[in-house]
C-alpha cells in the first residue's frame, strides 16, 4: 500500500508541473483593442456633453460622432475576427489539460502493469547486502561497503581483487592489489596478480612497474612460473629475441611436462625460433661481423663512432627495402638513441607503423620499445 501512496503522490506532483504553464496559458487575456475601444466610448461621451453645453454645434457633433462610431466599429470587428482563434486556443488547452490529468497517469499505471512486477515484495538494499546469495554485483557491493568503513584490512582488498579482474574492473583491480601488497607485504601470488592487472591494463604490454613487480616476485620465489612467463613476454616485446628465448626455455625446462601453461610457452619458443632462421646465418640486418668488431678495435673513437653510423645507415637502407622486419627496426631505433639521435628514433618508429600498425602485436611491441627508450609514440621526442 505504501508503494502505491507513494506512486500516487510522485503521479499528482508531476501534473501539478505539467499543468500550472497550461493554466497560466489558458488564462482570459485582455483583447488588443480594448483600450482603444474605451477610449472611443469616452468620446462619444464627452461630444454629448459638449453639445449640451454649447461648446460645439450640432453639425460639427454629429459628424465627429459619426467618426468616432466608425473606429469604434473597427475595433470591435477585429476583435470578432480574433475570438475564434482564442476560442480555439482554450480548447487546446483543455485538452491538454485533460491529458495530463487522465490520460498521463492512467498510461503509466497500464505500463507498469503490463512491464513491471508490481506482485513482487520489496528488496531492500540492506537486506540484500545482507544476504546476496548467488548476486556477484551484491557480493561486490558489499565488500566495497566493508572496505570503505575498514581500508586498512588487507584480506578484504585480496579477496575483492580477482573478482574485480574477473569483472573487467581493470583499474580496480590495479588499485585493489596494490591495497594488498601494501598491507599485507609482498607474496609471489600477491604481486602477480598486481603485476597481471597492469599489464591488461596496458592492453597487454608488460610495462616497466609490472617487471619491477615480477622481479620482486621471483626475488622471493625463483621458481615463479607466472613472473617467469610475463618477464620473458617483456623481453620478447623489446625486441630482445635472443634474451627472451633464453628466458622461455629455461621456463620450459623447469616446468613439469603436463603443466598448463607449457603450450603456450612453447609458442612464444616456436615464433621466435622461426624469426632467427628468417635472417641469415640467424643475424639480423645490419649486425656487425667479427672481422668488423675486430676492426673496430683499432680505431679512434671518432672513426669508431662513425663505423657505427655507417652500419645504422646501412640497416635504415635495408628496412626501406624489406620493411617486414620488427626486429630490425626495434634495433634501427635502439641504435638512434645509441647515437643520441633522438629526432632519428621517432622518424623510424613512425616509419615502421606503416608495415607494423600500432594495433597489431608487433606494432605493439614497438611502441613498448619506444615508450622504455623514452620516444612518444606521437612521433615526438621527450
Amino acid at each position: 500500500m505504501l508503494f502505491w501512496i507513494l506512486v500516487a503522490t510522485l503521479t499528482a506532483a508531476v501534473a501539478v508541473v505539467l499543468i500550472l504553464p497550461l493554466l497560466r496559458a489558458a488564462a482570459p487575456a485582455s483583447s488588443p483593442h480594448s483600450h482603444d475601444i474605451e477610449v472611443y466610448r469616452d468620446q462619444l461621451d464627452e461630444l454629448t456633453r459638449d453639445q449640451e453645453s454649447g461648446l460645439i454645434n450640432g453639425d460639427d457633433a454629429e459628424l465627429a460622432r459619426a467618426e468616432v462610431a466608425r473606429r469604434l466599429l473597427a475595433a470591435g470587428e477585429i476583435d470578432r475576427a480574433a475570438a475564434p482563434v482564442v476560442a480555439t486556443r482554450r480548447g487546446l488547452n483543455f485538452l491538454a489539460q485533460a491529458f495530463v490529468l487522465l490520460c498521463l497517469p492512467a498510461i503509466g499505471l497500464c505500463l507498469y502493469l503490463f512491464t513491471g512486477s508490481p506482485g513482487v515484495p520489496a528488496q531492500p538494499l540492506a537486506a540484500r547486502l545482507a544476504d546476496p546469495g548467488a548476486d556477484i554485483n551484491i557480493l561486490i557491493a558489499r565488500a566495497e561497503n566493508h572496505l570503505a568503513q575498514n581500508p586498512n584490512d588487507g584480506a578484504g582488498w585480496e579477496v575483492l581483487a580477482p573478482i574485480y579482474m574477473r569483472n573487467g574492473r581493470v583499474e580496480e583491480a590495479v588499485a585493489a592489489y596494490d591495497n594488498a601488497v601494501r598491507l599485507l607485504g609482498p607474496t609471489p601470488a600477491r604481486l602477480g596478480g598486481y603485476a597481471e592487472a597492469l599489464i591488461a591494463l596496458s592492453d597487454g604490454l608488460v610495462t616497466t612497474e609490472a617487471q619491477s613487480a615480477l622481479r620482486k616476485s621471483l626475488d622471493i620465489d625463483p621458481n615463479d612460473p607466472r613472473s617467469e612467463f610475463y618477464l620473458a613476454l617483456g623481453l620478447k616485446q623489446e625486441g630482445k629475441k635472443d634474451e627472451a628465448l633464453a628466458a622461455f626455455n629455461r621456463l620450459i625446462a623447469g616446468s613439469p611436462a603436463d603443466a598448463p601453461w607449457v603450450p603456450l610457452v612453447q609458442q612464444h619458443v616456436a615464433e621466435l625460433s622461426g624469426g632467427a632462421a628468417g635472417n641469415v646465418a640467424g643475424a639480423a640486418p645490419g649486425n656487425p661481423s667479427a672481422d668488423d668488431i675486430a676492426a673496430a678495435q683499432d680505431m679512434n673513437a671518432g672513426d669508431r663512432q662513425e663505423m657505427i653510423r655507417g652500419m645504422v645507415e646501412s640497416l635504415a637502407s635495408r628496412l626501406k627495402e624489406d620493411p617486414a622486419n620488427p626486429e630490425g627496426w626495434a634495433r634501427l631505433i635502439r641504435s638512434h638513441v645509441v647515437l643520441d639521435q633522438r629526432d632519428q628514433a621517432a622518424a623510424a618508429l613512425k616509419e615502421s607503423q606503416k608495415t607494423f600498425p600500432a594495433d597489431g602485436e608487433q606494432g605493439k611491441q614497438l611502441l613498448a620499445l619506444a615508450r622504455e627508450l623514452g620516444i612518444k609514440t606521437d612521433g615526438e621526442t621527450q
